[in-house]
Parts: C-alpha cells; sequence; structure tokens
C-alpha cells in the first residue's frame, strides 16, 4: 500500500486497510486488556492507580460529564454521536501532552458487572478508557472481580 509521497494528503475513503498494521493494532489491545484485567484480579480497583494523573482525570471527568451513569451500560449510541464525539474530543484532547498514547484505540467494557467479550465491550481511545475505569474503580465498581478470585478477602472487606 502506497500512502503518496510525503506531505500528500490521505483520502480516508480511498486508503486501503493494511493487515499487519491491524494486526499489530490487535496485539496491542489484547495486550492492554490482558494486563489491566490482569491487575483488577489482583488487587481490588479501588486501590489501583492508572496514571499518576488519576486525580486529575477523575476529577476532570466529572465535571465534563456529570451525569455520566458508571453503573449502567454505557450507550455507544450517545456517546459516538455528534455531540458526544465532540465533548470527548474536547476532554481527550486535554492530556495531547501528558498522557503517553493517550488517542491509541483500546476496548473498554460496556459495563462494569461484566468480563472482556465480543459484545459487551466497545471500542474507544485510551483517555475515554482511563476517564471511565478510573472512576469506575474510584466508585468500588470493578472490586468483584477482586473478590471473585479472592473470596477470603472479600469477607474481610
Amino acid at each position: 500500500m502506497s500512502l503518496g509521497p510525503p506531505g500528500a494528503s490521505l483520502d480516508p475513503e480511498q486508503a486501503e486497510n493494511n493487515p499487519d498494521i491491524e494486526h499489530q493494532f490487535a496485539v496491542k489491545v489484547v495486550e492492554h486488556v490482558e494486563a489491566y484485567w490482569g491487575l483488577l484480579n489482583k488487587c481490588r480497583g479501588s486501590e489501583l492507580r492508572l496514571t499518576k494523573l488519576d486525580d486529575d482525570i477523575y476529577n476532570h471527568f466529572k465535571r465534563e460529564f456529570p451525569e455520566f451513569d458508571l453503573k449502567s451500560t454505557i450507550d455507544e449510541d450517545t456517546m459516538k454521536s455528534k455531540e458526544g464525539k465532540e465533548q470527548w474530543r474536547n476532554f481527550i484532547e486535554t492530556y495531547k501532552e501528558t498522557v503517553k498514547d493517550y488517542n491509541f484505540g483500546t476496548i473498554l467494557r460496556s459495563n462494569p458487572a461484566f468480563e472482556y467479550g465480543e459484545k459487551e465491550t466497545i471500542l474507544v481511545v485510551r483517555m475515554q478508557f482511563y476517564a471511565i475505569e478510573i472512576a469506575r474503580n474510584r466508585q468500588g465498581l470493578n472490586d468483584w472481580i477482586y473478590e471473585k478470585n479472592h473470596p477470603e478477602q472479600a469477607k474481610a472487606a
């Protein structure tokens, strides 16, 4: 696949999918999911920090998305509507200089009560993942994962 000469504009409608790039993307996404799920199995989400900026990200998310119901299944159509995209774009761009791979694609469980699965996940960018998962963790919505694997600890909590 040729992208054309340097500096040439790329028409996304005419661009071909590169299987190597798609494979690399899929590998990165799976690595990210496995790493995060592994962390949630080893400690309670409420005790977990995902970034050095968790407090800032959490407070910014609560300010920008006060109506976001963390316990419910995410309405992907609303999130990816014209208005939703604009609101998220403004939020995400704030982290352009401070969060590595802030706009790299990953997957997010659509509901904190679900495990990862084909029908239980949506494609998002890294900052959406951080914002939502940090908030879920702060509210203890992911603690069940640890407790399921450590029932003796769940009783002590």
